[in-house]
């Protein structure tokens, strides 16, 4: 494409040129002849002045010297040649002289001036001036020598200025060009540069805001892998847990441990719609989750959680003060962010694990805190694909993720003991009402 954009630039720049050039010269070549012509006429007219009308008799006349490269000389009605220099006898132009009428012609390889000498109304004599054409084509075509250098030099020009344009025109799309076959070759951060191209800066922009679509979507899909991969783990190994405690027991003790293994295929069964529903409403899925009380939620954590910590010899403690169990919040989300929450508490901490519910009017904390201690970076803590050991390093990030899907927080508040806050605002996400403390659905 560059040497396109040079090819039509400088055939663009050659046709101007001709336009130019073929008209100049040709005014070139009329300016040097006619210029001629007149300075012949000004050497016949001076030398006229001083013919007197004695020199038929045979007075001397004092001609003026001729330039160079020129002839002047007197002719009598004859036509003879009296004086200076010339052909001895008259020519064309002369004779058409003695005609009372001044004649500029081009005889052979001459120029000739000849201006006719008048005393008592009649032509007693002609002054001729003349000069090669030779000498005039030369300096025509020094003329159109200096014409040319300079359509060179402006060729040359437009050449350097095509390339530059061209390099300019070319570069942000050999750019674009890099980046797209960067991003065939599977680098997604590939980025097209801007341009001080108006157009081509709009198709880097759309390129760049495509892919960067692009990118979002194949991340969510990813992370959305990754998300119910970790979530469906807890339940899947406590519905285990409890189908293996079934086994160990007669048969008469079988339904409680059937039932529960049922409650646990349930929750197992919200958590699966939950991410669906999370992949079909990324930007507010609070604002498509079912409100549940304060208080359903906790008994549901307590339900699943408390035999796991049990089973490690580890206590569970969940309070809540009274005017909170009927405030409506995002249940399913929120449960989905204290079990990510209580896994790690589970995995990464130590000692009795406390749930506590604070209130904050339009808002209500869950501080979820164990008796370990946290030795973590802030700035990796929540950083997916972090982690301090054993895991992947995803639930922190997703239920960071889910809590600002809610229009809430989720931040470390202390190190030891480890203690994390989540704020869940009574409210539909980005305004509007919902039901909160104390309504019904």
């Amino acid at each position: 494409m560059r040497q396109r954009v040079v090819r039509v630039a400088v055939t663009a720049v050659l046709i101007a040129l001709v336009l130019l050039a073929v008209p100049l010269g040709l005014a070139i070549k009329s300016y040097f002849f006619a210029n001629q012509r007149d300075a012949l006429e000004r050497v016949a007219l001076a030398g006229a002045v001083r013919v007197s009308p004695d020199f038929t008799t045979g007075d001397p006349v004092e001609l003026p010297a001729a330039a160079a490269g020129q002839q002047l000389g007197l002719y009598d009605p004859g036509p003879r040649l009296k004086d200076g220099s010339g052909p001895p006898s008259g020519d064309q132009a002369v004779r058409q002289a003695l005609a009372a009428a001044e004649v500029r012609s081009q005889t052979g390889s001459n120029l000739v001036v000849a201006v006719p000498v008048s005393h008592n109304e009649q032509v007693i004599g002609v002054v001729r001036a003349s000069t090669a054409t030779q000498d005039v084509w030369q300096r025509v075509l020094a003329g159109w020598g200096a014409l040319l250098a300079v359509a060179l030099i402006a060729l040359a020009v437009a050449i350097l200025v095509a390339r530059r344009q061209a390099r300019a025109l070319t570069a942000p799309l050999e750019d674009l060009s890099r980046q797209c076959r960067a991003v065939t070759g599977g680098d997604l951060t590939a980025r097209a540069r801007p341009s001080a191209i108006t157009e081509i800066n709009q198709v880097a922009h759309t390129h760049n805001d495509m892919l960067q679509s692009l990118t979002e979507l194949l991340q969510h899909e990813k992370n959305f892998t990754a998300n119910a991969s970790h979530q469906l783990r807890t339940p899947l190994t406590g519905l285990q847990l409890t189908l293996e405690t079934a086994l160990a027991q007669d048969g008469s003790q079988l339904r409680p441990a059937v039932e529960e293994a049922l409650a646990s295929t349930r929750h197992l069964h919200r958590t699966v719609d939950e991410f669906l529903r999370l992949t079909r409403t990324p930007r507010h899925p609070a604002a498509a989750t079912a409100r549940e009380p304060v208080g359903r939620v906790l008994e549901d954590i307590t339900s699943r959680w408390h035999g796991l910590f049990a089973n490690d010899g580890r206590r569970l403690a969940i309070s809540a003060p009274d005017a909170t169990t009927d405030a409506l919040i995002p249940g399913r989300a929120v449960t989905q962010i204290l079990d990510i929450l209580l896994d790690n508490a589970r995995l990464h901490g130590r000692g009795a694990v406390e749930v506590t519910v604070r209130d904050f009017d339009d808002a209500l904390a869950f501080d979820v805190s164990d008796e370990g201690t946290l030795e973590a970076a802030p700035a990796q803590l929540f950083t997916r694909g972090h982690t301090t050991g054993r895991g992947e390093g995803i639930g922190l990030s997703l239920a960071q993720d889910l809590a600002g899907a809610l229009d809430g927080r989720l931040s470390l508040v202390s190190y030891a003991p480890t203690r994390f806050t989540l704020l869940v605002p009574l409210g539909h996400p980005g305004g509007g009402d919902l039901p909160g403390r104390g309504q019904r659905l």
